[in-house]
């Protein structure tokens, strides 16, 4: 086996490392056990009856997956009739990084404006509103879903009264609410989130357990609170091409996660390096893009600091903020050290002093 290592510090984004030590753990101790295929197996029903208990519906339903794009083209093409389309945040994640995988499933993207890339209800009820009210809206793509995520693709978090005002928009326009958990872990760690996943379950008709961003090698764990609300879903999945043979490797990663609670706390190191980087930023005086609570840190530099900072740094590129800065994002996740965040916070005062690297 190769020896494959970094010399800079990795902050581009939270699915760098592979998966946490227990699912590892739990994928070698389960390997030569034989098991029906296609998730039919004693690992992914396990799996299933703990995130149900999780999440307060144990009458629900849980499908695995193997990615967030992937979930997301699936589901909306499950929730929606052919002639609708799907209400997100201009800044969405389908909207804007998924490559127009929604859109390829026949479903327009209705993109709303956002703050902080939340939508409003009031959003969602106006539009519904004036949709039903102009005399062409047969000639129309007619609103089928609310798509939101949490945490937003800012980082940014949905309160559970804000949630519970789209699940009653919802309910008004009799159309579902679609969350996108890809970072959950992320928002159940942050102190700042007051929903839970039994609130979730509560308010939404359907969402997602992020895994692959929050310590699994790969997978997303679809929860139906009621179960059979997705007709045929096993046929839909399969169409889709996402049913996975060796379903498996899904139910003992996700079994994994949901024992002892693991994945409710799996966040907090994320949080905690993200909090300190935030306000090493702050104390360099390099403003931050916008204020968030989780684990990825958006901020503004100067170009010729983001070159410099590029040669120890890994980190993401964002948006242009004007001619002469940029708008970057470190991310942090589940295996973030406090050792490296030392080191980042290390390399940012080097920066803010225009020191030499070490």
């Amino acid at each position: 086996m190769s020896d494959v290592t970094t010399a800079k510090l990795a902050f581009t984004s939270d699915y760098m490392e592979g998966c946490h030590p227990a699912v590892l753990d739990a994928l070698a101790a389960t390997n030569l056990v034989s098991v029906q295929g296609y998730g039919e197996d004693p690992f992914c029903r396990a799996a299933e009856q703990k995130i149900l208990s999780a999440c307060g519906c144990p009458d629900g339903e849980v499908r695995f997956l193997t990615g967030g794009t992937q979930t997301n083209a699936l589901l909306v093409d499950c929730l929606t009739e052919p002639w609708q389309g799907v209400f997100a945040a201009e800044t969405g994640h389908i909207s804007v990084h998924e490559a127009g995988a929604v859109e390829f499933t026949g479903h327009k993207v209705l993109a709303l404006p956002h703050t902080d890339g939340k939508i409003s209800a009031e959003a969602v009820r106006k539009y519904c509103k004036d949709f039903l009210a102009d005399p062409n809206h047969e000639h129309m793509v007619e609103p089928g879903l609310v798509y939101i995520s949490h945490p937003t693709e800012y980082g940014t978090l949905y309160s559970k009264a804000e949630l519970t005002a789209l699940h009653e928009v919802c309910a008004e326009a009799g159309i579902p609410l679609y969350l996108d958990g890809a970072r959950l872990a992320y928002a159940l760690a942050a102190p700042e989130n007051d929903v839970t996943l039994p609130d979730l379950a509560r308010l939404c008709d359907v969402f997602y357990i992020g895994g692959t961003k929050c310590g699994a090698l790969c997978g997303e764990a679809v929860v139906l609170p009621k179960k059979g609300s997705i007709s045929h879903f096993t046929t839909r999945i399969k169409q889709h091409g996402a049913l996975l043979a060796k379903g498996r490797v899904l139910g003992v990663q996700f079994d994994a996660l949901f024992t002892d609670g693991l994945y409710e706390r799996i966040g907090a190191p994320a949080i905690e390096s993200a909090a300190r980087i935030k306000e090493k930023l702050r104390a360099c005086g390099f403003p931050l893009f916008l204020e968030n609570p989780t684990n990825q840190v958006f901020f503004v530099l100067a170009n010729d600091r983001m070159e410099r900072l590029a040669e120890t740094v890994e980190f993401g590129y964002m948006e242009k903020y004007d001619d002469t800065h940029s708008v970057l994002r470190f991310a942090t996740a589940w295996s973030t050290t406090p050792e490296k965040t030392d080191a980042l916070l290390a390399a940012l005062d080097r920066l803010s002093q225009d020191l030499p690297d070490a």
